[in-house]
C-alpha cells in the first residue's frame, strides 16, 4: 500500500493568507507534503496588521488535534501562535494523549513593533510542559531574549542563550538570524547529542524584499515538511533555510495588497510524494 507523507500544523488562521495555517498547508504542499491542519484562533488582519484575534474553544482545539493524530498518523507537528494558556494546555493534552513522531515549535511571542503577543501564564505552559515534549523549537532573537531572561542577544551571546533553552528539556533549538544586521543572514542549530551539544549553522544572504509576512510559519513548516520526508533533522533544517530564501526572492518584486506582502511559496512546487506504508 501507498501513501503520502503527512504533516499537521496547529495554529491561528490568517483569512489574508501570508502567515498562520493558510503559509503552512502551501509550504507542506509545495513540498510536496499531504497537509492537515487545526485551527487555535481566527485573526482579522489583512498585510497592514493584525485588527484582532478570536480564539477557538480550548475542548474544540483539543478534538481538532485528536481527530487528525488518531487517523492520519501524522508524521511531523508543527505547533505556530498560540496566545493564551487555556488553548495551549488543550494542545499539550491533546499531543501527550497522541504523542507525535516529530514536533517542531514556532514560539510566536512578540510582535515585529515589540508587543508580547503570548500571556505570561502561556509562557509558563510552554517553558514547563511544552518545551520537554518539543523536538525542536525555533525562535528568532526578541524571542529568545524572552525565553532566556536576556535583555539582548548578540552574537557573542547565542551559545549562551541556546544552552539556557536547552535547560528545558527541548531536543534542538535553531535560533533564527533574521533579525540580525549585514548582507548574510545566519540560523544556528544547536541539539543535544549523548550529552554533549552540537552545533550546524546555515547561511544565506539577505533577501531585499518588503513581503517578508510570514517567514517564520514558512521555515517552520518547511522544517516539518522536509522530516515528513525522511530527512534527518540536520538536513530538514538546511533543506528549509534554501527554500525560505528562495521564496523569500521569487517574491521580492510581487505586489499582493498595501503592506508587508507574503513570500512566493509556489516558485517551483514539488508533486505530491507517495511512499509505501510501513
Amino acid at each position: 500500500m501507498k501513501r503520502y507523507p503527512v504533516a499537521f500544523s496547529v495554529a491561528g488562521s490568517d483569512p489574508s493568507g501570508g502567515a498562520g495555517i493558510q503559509a503552512d498547508l502551501k509550504t507542506f504542499s509545495a513540498l510536496g507534503v499531504y497537509g492537515a491542519a487545526a485551527v487555535t484562533a481566527i485573526t482579522v488582519q489583512n498585510t497592514k496588521g493584525v485588527k484582532y484575534v478570536h480564539s477557538v474553544p480550548a475542548q474544540v482545539v483539543y478534538d481538532q488535534i485528536v481527530a487528525v493524530m488518531e487517523d492520519l498518523h501524522p508524521d511531523a507537528v508543527k505547533i505556530g501562535m498560540v496566545n493564551d494558556a487555556a488553548t495551549l494546555d488543550a494542545i499539550i493534552k491533546a499531543l501527550t494523549d497522541c504523542r507525535p513522531h516529530f514536533l517542531v515549535v514556532d514560539p510566536v511571542m512578540v510582535s515585529s513593533s515589540g508587543k508580547m503577543l503570548m500571556s505570561s501564564g502561556a509562557l509558563t505552559l510552554l517553558e514547563k510542559k511544552l518545551l520537554p515534549m518539543t523536538d525542536l523549537l525555533t525562535p528568532n532573537i526578541p524571542e529568545t531574549s524572552v525565553l532566556t531572561g536576556m535583555p539582548s542577544v548578540s552574537a557573542n551571546d547565542v551559545e549562551a542563550a541556546a544552552r539556557a533553552i536547552l535547560g528545558y528539556g527541548t531536543r534542538s533549538v535553531l535560533i533564527k538570524g533574521g533579525h540580525a544586521s549585514g548582507c548574510v543572514k545566519t540560523d544556528m542549530l544547536f541539539s543535544i547529542l549523548d550529552g554533549n551539544i552540537s552545533l550546524n549553522e546555515y547561511s544565506a544572504p539577505s533577501v531585499a524584499s518588503r513581503n517578508t509576512h510570514g517567514t517564520g510559519c514558512t521555515l517552520s513548516s518547511a522544517i516539518a515538511a522536509f522530516v515528513a520526508r525522511g530527512d534527518s533533522l540536520v538536513e530538514a533544517v538546511g533543506e528549509a533555510k534554501r527554500y525560505l530564501t528562495s521564496a523569500l526572492a521569487a517574491g521580492a518584486d510581487i505586489t499582493i495588497g498595501d503592506g508587508t506582502g507574503p513570500l512566493n511559496h509556489f516558485f517551483s512546487p514539488v508533486p505530491a510524494i507517495v511512499i509505501d506504508k510501513e
